[in-house]
């Protein structure tokens, strides 16, 4: 029974840490855009093709 004054208080302040931790990084933007780094490994095929034939080089 004495190890719930232990464990509660430390479970609290646990909690309270990954809330604040939350809500840090939602101040600093890591939420905003979510689709665009999934798609960016396809979007730099296409920017590299659409640059290289610009430049007349071929596609490396």
């Amino acid at each position: 029974m004495n190890i719930l004054y232990i464990l509660v208080p430390l479970a609290l302040l646990l909690g309270i840490f990954f809330v604040a931790a939350f809500i840090w990084a939602t101040k600093k933007g890591q939420f905003d855009d979510l689709d665009t780094p999934a798609a960016r490994i396809v979007l730099d095929d296409e920017i590299c093709i659409s640059r290289n034939k610009k430049k007349g080089r071929k596609n490396e």
